[in-house]
C-alpha cells in the first residue's frame, strides 16, 4: 500500500514541474480623473459626442473597464466631469492667462489670436453647441455668457459705455463662433496661408478698436 503513494506523490510532483508558470502580466498605467477626462474630449474633438464611450476610451487608454469604475460612476458622471475639463482648460485658463497681459487692447488682441488659430477647441466647441442634452447645453449656454462678459470687461475698460461694450463683445464673439463653422465646414473659403496674416490684421482692426 506504500508504494502506490509514494508513485502518486512522485507523479504530481513531475507534473508540477512540467507545468509552465504564467509570467505576471503588466500592470495597468496608474491613470487619474484627469486623463479619463482628457481622452473624453479628444474623443468628442474625434467622433462628436459618441466618443464619450467607455470601452473605447479604455482601449484608447490602454487600461480595462475596471479602471474607469475606480474614478467615475457610469458614462454621465464622466460626461459631466469632461464638460468641467473644457470649461476649465478652454474658458477659466486662457482667462487666466489672459489677465496677466498689461492693457485691455492687448488682452483683446491676445485672445482674437488665439482663437483665429484653430485646433482642437473648434471641434469640441461644435460638438458640444450641437448637442441637444440638457446638461450639456447648459454647460455651453454659462461658458458662453462668461466669455461674453470677460470680452465686455475688456471693452469697458478701452473706455467703451456699458452697453457698446456688451455690442462689441456680441460683434467679435460672433466672429469667432463664423470662424469656427467656416474653418470646419468650408475651409476652402478662408484666406490661404499667405493671405491669412493680412486677414488677421484685418480683425483685429475691426474688432479692436
Amino acid at each position: 500500500m506504500v508504494k502506490p503513494r509514494r508513485l502518486s506523490i512522485r507523479f504530481r510532483m513531475v507534473h508540477a514541474r512540467a507545468v509552465p508558470r504564467r509570467k505576471p502580466s503588466a500592470p495597468e498605467p496608474h491613470l487619474s480623473a484627469t486623463d479619463w477626462e482628457v481622452a473624453a474630449l479628444a474623443a468628442v474633438a474625434e467622433h462628436g459626442l459618441a466618443g464619450i464611450a467607455v470601452e473605447p476610451l479604455a482601449r484608447r487608454l490602454g487600461v480595462t473597464k475596471g479602471s474607469f469604475y475606480w474614478h467615475f460612476a457610469d458614462r454621465d458622471a464622466l460626461l459631466r466631469a469632461a464638460l468641467a475639463r473644457w470649461e476649465q482648460d478652454y474658458t477659466d485658463r486662457v482667462i487666466a492667462a489672459v489677465a496677466e497681459v498689461a492693457t485691455p487692447r492687448a488682452r483683446l488682441r491676445q485672445l482674437i489670436g488665439s482663437v483665429v488659430a484653430g485646433g482642437r477647441g473648434d471641434r469640441i466647441h461644435l460638438a458640444l453647441a450641437s448637442s441637444e442634452l440638457p446638461v450639456v447645453r447648459d454647460t455651453v449656454a454659462r461658458v458662453t455668457r462668461r466669455r461674453l462678459d470677460y470680452l465686455a470687461s475688456c471693452y469697458v475698460e478701452l473706455g467703451q459705455a456699458r452697453r457698446l461694450a456688451r455690442e462689441s463683445a456680441l460683434l467679435a464673439y460672433t466672429a469667432y463662433v463664423g470662424l469656427v463653422h467656416l474653418r470646419l465646414e468650408a475651409p476652402d473659403a478662408l484666406p490661404t496661408a499667405a493671405a491669412f496674416a493680412a486677414y488677421v490684421d484685418q480683425l483685429m482692426t475691426r474688432l479692436v478698436p
